[in-house]
């Protein structure tokens, strides 16, 4: 009996550990999935082609372009490193980043979110409908398709959508541009696939650490993240224990005892500025770096050796390594 439980659990945990190892991809396959099942819906119960030569294309245009913006917006505001770059940017004009570093870094922030509107674009050029009812509305598109044919076809097009009844010369059209968006929308997913590979390439070619380092550097990251959430954590259960216990007892609380074991604001700023690499200074974060320095007051800048550890340094199956590897 224990033994026919055992087995599943270890089967379960096995599932587990690969989720955990490649959750940055599942990350991003799960808001793909995501985008591409809010397209589906969204096309077929709300857009209604209005089948007009005048509103065709501006209708199309903006169920089309407007949520792919508001994706492109909540790409940045979901993104955590989005504020850890903004926090504190037009207080303090002293970074730990250097306007190419800084640039790096948000261009790669705006990479990751192009991912949702992107996928918004490939999923609803795939089913045709947005661009069989903007195209119609096209003159240029609508002359070449309609090339050859008999009777006023280029004034129909534009209302065939919306005809239940169509002629087939007419279905042929249709399914032209159907055929046409299809093949838009894989040439878009194949181009954003070709341009990750190529960013990744380089950004991987052009680093100057290892990939044994990147690797242990990944690692100790999560580790350090874990300890520090946890110490956190921990330390402020006590300073709320304190200041709760002190103020029911109507006493009078005692800073200098609290304050000797939470870090000044001056530390948590340069521990929260993002992290760049220096072959020279081997340090593993800028936590590391913070407490390695003898001299705390000293802001921990970076130059214009310093190399951005950005996402596409790290593979993601090097999120945690296999107990069984």
């Amino acid at each position: 009996m224990a033994t026919c439980f055992v087995q599943p659990m270890e089967k379960f945990r096995e599932v587990l550990n690969l989720l955990f190892k490649y959750r940055t991809a599942m990350g991003y396959s799960l808001v793909t999935l995501l985008t591409a099942g809010s397209e589906r819906i969204f096309s077929t119960t709300v857009f209604q082609c209005p089948c007009s030569a005048t509103w065709n294309l501006s209708y199309v245009l903006v169920f089309l372009l407007v949520p792919a913006l508001t994706l492109f917006i909540l790409g940045y505001v979901l993104k955590s490193r989005t504020w850890r770059l903004l926090t504190g940017c037009c207080k303090h004009r002293s970074s730990n980043l250097t306007t190419g570093q800084s640039c790096r870094e948000f261009w790669e922030i705006t990479l990751f979110a192009l991912v949702a509107p992107f996928t918004w674009c490939a999923v609803a050029l795939l089913g045709g409908t947005f661009y069989e009812c903007g195209a119609s509305a096209v003159p240029s598109i609508a002359r070449r398709v309609c090339a050859g044919k008999k009777g006023n076809c280029t004034e129909m097009l534009p209302k065939v959508p919306c005809l239940q009844n169509v002629e087939p010369d007419l279905q042929d059209l249709l399914r032209e541009l159907r055929a046409q968006s299809q093949v838009w929308g894989w040439i878009l997913i194949a181009l954003i696939i070709i341009c990750l590979l190529i960013v990744k390439c380089i950004v991987r070619c052009i680093y100057p650490a290892s990939f044994q380092y990147l690797k242990f550097l990944k690692i100790y990251e999560n580790q350090e993240k874990k300890i520090l959430k946890t110490e956190a954590k921990q330390c402020a259960t006590e300073m709320a224990t304190v200041n709760v216990k002190c103020f029911f007892e109507q006493k009078t609380l005692d800073e200098s005892s609290i304050q000797s074991t939470i870090p000044n604001l001056d530390a948590w700023k340069q521990i929260s500025l993002p992290y760049t690499f220096n072959s020279e200074e081997p340090y593993y974060s800028l936590l590391h770096k913070y407490v390695s320095r003898k001299d705390k007051s000293t802001v921990t800048s970076s130059s214009k050796k310093d190399t951005m550890v950005t996402t596409f340094t790290f593979e993601d199956s090097e999120a945690r390594d296999n107990d069984n590897s």
